[in-house]
């Protein structure tokens, strides 16, 4: 079978490992500051802080903003629920933005028709979190410019997209918004085994994502009330999480981010062969927003599914039956049986619901080879043929 993604483990991420476990140091040491240090170095943001998973980085990004009962977060239907369980877990109500149907980002005509109506009701969301799948960067300009006119935050979910860039910014630099999210799963363009970041500018977000990534605890006497007991003492000033990384999965992380460039740049050799070779196919090809670089975590197609003679689901069972493990990204959170019970329901959100039933991520990752990418398109070519 060949998987939709696959990290690479070298020798080198072997060592930085083992000189961990080596160490005086498994969990709080050196190695958590200078994956973050990569971190900043990599995407010109001032701070950065690695946590345990993307999902607990939106969840303190949330928090950090105040994110709170009664108030609202918006997301796209196109992504991971954790995009939109983030806010659930903040006690807000949770809505969403259609997609562009050419990028399948978070469109912002469809954002701004649904702020002027949000305006009118009384429902403004508090945080709006554009999502850039695939790697593909959203139109951050735009929804930057809505967000200083309706008065909300940003956090760009950029579980897919480090490396990346829009308009020649690295993703991740925040110039619009104020706080961006990394996921650094096996699947994802670098790893950490389980892992995820927050980058932002601004110190007094950071200060607070920092506190409440380990339990609300400081050891900074001039945010403790009283007196300090000695050198052991400690105080918890807010209600936080264990959301840490360990050293373990930093070392791998200082590791892998050397290579980041070179990864990004087999996706986009990868990407560039599958657009020469699939173009002739009943398919649409991922669709590149000008001014932007694309991390490539995703190499989505959509199946003209009037131009064939399977289904969506047969043409998928048949390749991953023929040993071509494709996937689908996403099921629109939106039709999960837990949003539909809070009211949801299907034709919601047209264009995400049209994405999806024809969507389908085909095989993309940078140790991918010739001979495996040739296999996918000879299998899908002999599938769509029938």
């Amino acid at each position: 079978m060949i998987p939709y993604g696959k990290q690479e483990i070298t020798q080198q991420d072997i060592d930085g490992v083992v000189e961990v476990l080596q160490s005086d140091f498994l969990t709080q040491g050196p190695k958590v500051p200078e994956f973050e240090q990569a971190l900043v170095e990599k995407t010109g943001a001032k701070y950065a802080l690695a946590v345990n998973s993307a999902t607990s980085a939106l969840h303190i990004a949330c928090l950090a903003l105040g994110l709170g009962e009664n108030d609202w977060l918006w997301t796209t239907p196109i992504t991971f629920v954790a995009s939109a369980n983030c806010g659930l877990y903040c006690g807000a109500r949770v809505d969403f933005v259609d997609i562009d149907s050419a990028t399948y980002n978070m469109c912002p005509k469809k954002l701004e028709a649904k702020l002027v109506l949000a305006k009118a009701n009384g429902t403004l969301p508090k945080i709006v979190v554009p999502v850039h799948l695939c790697g593909q960067p959203c139109d951050m300009q735009a929804i930057s410019k809505l967000s200083k006119q309706y008065g909300f935050k940003v956090i760009e979910d950029a579980s897919h997209a480090i490396g990346g860039k829009y308009r020649d910014q690295p993703i991740g630099s925040c110039e619009f918004s104020d706080i961006t999210v990394f996921s650094f799963h096996p699947v994802k363009i670098i790893t950490t085994a389980e892992g995820g970041a927050v980058v932002t500018n601004d110190k007094e977000l950071a200060e607070k994502m920092a506190l409440l990534r380990s339990h609300g605890i400081t050891r900074d006497l001039d945010k403790m009330q009283g007196e300090s007991h000695g050198g052991w003492y400690y105080q918890q000033i807010a209600l936080g999480f264990n959301y840490r990384m360990t050293e373990l999965q930093a070392a791998l992380g200082v590791t892998q981010i050397k290579r980041l460039e070179a990864f990004i740049e087999a996706r986009h050799r990868l990407a560039n062969r599958y657009n020469e070779l699939l173009q002739s196919l009943p398919l649409v090809l991922p669709y590149q927003l000008e001014n932007t670089y694309s991390g490539l975590h995703l190499y989505v197609i959509r199946l003209k599914l009037n131009e064939i003679n399977l289904s969506h689901s047969e043409v998928f069972d048949s390749l991953r039956n023929q040993g071509v493990g494709v996937n689908i990204h996403y099921i629109p959170v939106h039709t999960q049986p837990y949003y539909k019970a809070m009211g949801f329901t299907d034709g919601d959100f047209v264009e995400s619901e049209k994405y999806y039933s024809d969507a389908i991520s085909l095989p993309m990752f940078h140790t991918m080879t010739t001979e495996q990418q040739d296999t996918v398109v000879s299998v899908l070519t002999e599938i769509l043929s029938r």
